[in-house]
This record gives C-alpha cells, sequence and structure tokens, in this order.
C-alpha cells in the first residue's frame, strides 16, 4: 500500500474531489473551531473516514471513492445512451412517410398567459395543391385546451374538406396520447369526445392516424397559433 503524505502537493484537490458534502461540511467546522487550515481540517475527517470503514491506509479510500465515482460515470452515460436510443426510436417512428394521394395536417394551440387568452392554429395540406390555415382566437383557458380546440378546429375544417386518407401532426403528447389511448386528461373529456367523433366522421379505422412531432417540426402550425395570439392585441 502507497501511504500518500500530508505534504503532497495533489493531496488537498484529490481530497476536495473525493469527498462527501458531510465530510466537506464538518472540515469547515473543524478548521473553523480549531483554527486550522480546511485542507489540514478535510484531511483529518478524511482519515477518520478510512479509519471508520477498516481502511489502513487514506490512499485506499481515495481509490474506492474514484472507483465509485467511475461506476457511476459509467452508469450516467449507459442511461443517457439508452434515452438517446430511446427517443431516436420515437422521432423515427412520429412522422412515417404519407400514403400517395393523403392530405397531411398540423396543429398548434397556445396560452398567453397560461392560463389566459388561447390563439389556435392549423394547417391541412391536399396532394393537388389544397392549402387550408386555421388561425383563430379561441377563448379563454390553458394550454392543453389550447391545444385540443386546435385538433377539433382542424379536424372540423378536414370534415368540410373529405381527405380520403388523413395524417395529423402535432407537438402536444398529451392530446395525441389522450385521443389515441383514452388516457383520460383531467378536464379534457368533452374535448376528446367530440375529437373522436370527428375522426369517426373521416372514415374508417386507419384513415385518419395522429402522429407526434418535436416543436421545431410544427412550425406553420405554431406561426399560425402565435398570429392568432397577437390578434387579441392589448389586454385591457
Amino acid at each position: 500500500m502507497t501511504t500518500l503524505p500530508s505534504s503532497s502537493p495533489d493531496l488537498p484537490a484529490s481530497l476536495a474531489d473525493a469527498a462527501f458534502h458531510n465530510e466537506r461540511v464538518a472540515a469547515r467546522r473543524m478548521a473553523a473551531r480549531e483554527g486550522l487550515d480546511e485542507a489540514e481540517a478535510l484531511l483529518r475527517v478524511m482519515r477518520q473516514s478510512a479509519t471508520a470503514q477498516g481502511l489502513a491506509e487514506l490512499a485506499d479510500l481515495l481509490a474506492a471513492r474514484a472507483k465509485l465515482k467511475r461506476d457511476d460515470a459509467e452508469r450516467r452515460a449507459a442511461k443517457l445512451a439508452a434515452r438517446g436510443e430511446k427517443v431516436a426510436g420515437i422521432k423515427a417512428r412520429a412522422r412515417p412517410a404519407p400514403q400517395p394521394g393523403a392530405w397531411q395536417a398540423w396543429f398548434d394551440g397556445s396560452a398567453h398567459p397560461n392560463p389566459g387568452r388561447l390563439g389556435i392554429g392549423g394547417l391541412l395540406l391536399g396532394p393537388a395543391g389544397e392549402r387550408i390555415e386555421i388561425s383563430a382566437r379561441a377563448g379563454h383557458g390553458n394550454s392543453g385546451e389550447a391545444e385540443y380546440l386546435a385538433l377539433l378546429a382542424l379536424l372540423e375544417a378536414a370534415v368540410a374538406a373529405r381527405p380520403g386518407v388523413l395524417a395529423i401532426y402535432g407537438d402536444s403528447q398529451v392530446v395525441i396520447s389522450d385521443v389515441a389511448g383514452g388516457a383520460g386528461a383531467k378536464g379534457l373529456e368533452q374535448h376528446r369526445e367530440r375529437a373522436l367523433d370527428l375522426m369517426a366522421q373521416l372514415g374508417k379505422s386507419g384513415r385518419v392516424t395522429l402522429h407526434w412531432v418535436p416543436r421545431h417540426r410544427n412550425s406553420e402550425a405554431d406561426r399560425l397559433s402565435q398570429q392568432a395570439i397577437a390578434s387579441w392585441g392589448e389586454l385591457e
């Protein structure tokens, strides 16, 4: 075993890096109480920790702490990698290639402040160049209500346009999950029932699909919802 002398120039930095929060606190209190340098006080506290853990040398304690940090860093890296793979998988599945002849639509809702004034936006594009834009004030409420009202307005426009196949995109995971899986978002039950009714009017299962997209891929609908918010003007 190698003993780390208290005079080692790297010792204070090594101790500070390896010390736990409670050990650093104890060292500061000892330094204040006994008039010691904080590095010397931390050295004493760490030697006490090594003794308490049955280690013969302080060097063994520092090596053990270094291994704990390496193991923790590896676990964090693995967790982040797994999360990245999951997010990449979601993004890959989020927006499949549209079927030939399909219509595509995007929706977004905003509340300023939240809760506050609502603005909704939607864009409906047809295979023959059809373009229907929605930008409207939608009363007062929260952002979840705004998102749902935007989807409802889009579905109503789609019913009027009568598309054969329709793929709808939005960046609200709450609304999309609620409609697709009946998640039961509290306070939005009536909106969900209306959305399901409109989707049923649009055709048989599989002819209307909902897909989540990240916010940056929903820019047109966001622009239209923000345009609606701006139309409110200044609050009186």
